[in-house]
């Protein structure tokens, strides 16, 4: 299937690379790109094909930000709106089509790597801190930049961001003054795992990284960012009852398809119960503390 300003090749077995691919407009998001991005990983989250996600980008630079023809033909749209109500929500479906394609990202049950290289400003930002690791290259900037245009960025940046970075402060001082971030303060402060002198270099780890993660058990891997992404948003224990849950779910399933190996069913039914109240008990004092 084919994606306007998306490019989507299957690198090797399992791994899938998407290109944005808008480099008439030096690689800004536009509303068809936010569509394309959206079908796309919601396509590959369900496509049994593919277990890891790599985001580059063709051309100069990552991302150079909003379209501003895209957006000047919106708010010219939105001008010959005269009732307040439906302009208002014109703006919304506006929003939401934006947020939603960076939400896809972030939920899909397939790890997304992203590599960044050249400028990487405004939604380039909500793009990124959606995915679960980034890589960039040494000519890689960084930008929110979208207070400099009279606007707060709404893609999902403010919400991840600090989140990504672990540092308020930092986050808060880039989302202000929308200064640009290099590629090394961006390393320094966790924005990016690596810095690579190029960008086939940096393709290369990338693809390689993602295949050793296509060749690990699915289920685990899949289930483990379902519960990164759930703990990120609740207690300790509130993560810990989450994953005991997946896991006595994984282990009935398995018991109603095994019924042909008695031996391994009662093992999974008996160990997905031995995690289970092992970690009921763990807040307070486990028996096996005793031995």
């Amino acid at each position: 299937m084919e994606y306007k300003h998306l490019r989507v090749n299957s690198e090797r077995p399992f791994v899938f690379r998407l290109d944005l691919d808008n480099e008439v407009a030096n690689n800004t998001m536009t509303d068809s790109l936010y569509h394309s991005i959206y079908k796309c990983i919601t396509a590959l989250g369900r496509n049994n094909e593919c277990r890891a996600i790599v985001i580059s980008s063709l051309g100069k630079d990552f991302c150079t930000g909003i379209d501003l023809d895209n957006l000047g033909q919106f708010n010219t749209d939105l001008a010959s709106i005269e009732d307040i109500s439906r302009r208002g929500r014109s703006v919304e479906s506006r929003i939401s089509t934006i947020q939603r394609a960076f939400v896809a990202i972030e939920r899909c049950k397939k790890p997304v790597i992203a590599i960044i290289h050249g400028a990487c400003v405004g939604p380039g930002m909500g793009l990124i801190t959606a995915c679960d690791m980034r890589y960039c290259s040494t000519d890689a900037w960084f930008q929110v930049k979208d207070v400099e245009l009279g606007m707060a960025a709404d893609s999902g940046t403010l919400q991840r961001l600090p989140k990504v970075v672990g540092n308020t402060s930092f986050a808060r001082e880039m989302c202000f003054t929308a200064r640009r971030v290099d590629a090394e303060e961006a390393l320094r402060f966790g924005l990016v795992n690596r810095i690579f002198e190029s960008r086939q270099q940096m393709l290369n780890y990338a693809i390689d990284k993602a295949e050793l993660i296509a060749h690990l058990s699915p289920v685990a891997i899949q289930t483990t960012k379902t519960s990164i992404l759930y703990s990120q948003g609740h207690t300790i224990q509130e993560g810990l009852d989450h994953i005991v849950s997946i896991l006595l779910l994984i282990g009935s399933s398995a018991i109603f398809l095994c019924s042909s190996s008695q031996t391994f069913c009662f093992f999974v039914l008996f160990s997905v119960i031995g995690m289970l109240w092992h970690v009921r008990v763990r807040t307070s004092t486990s028996p096996w503390d005793q031995l």
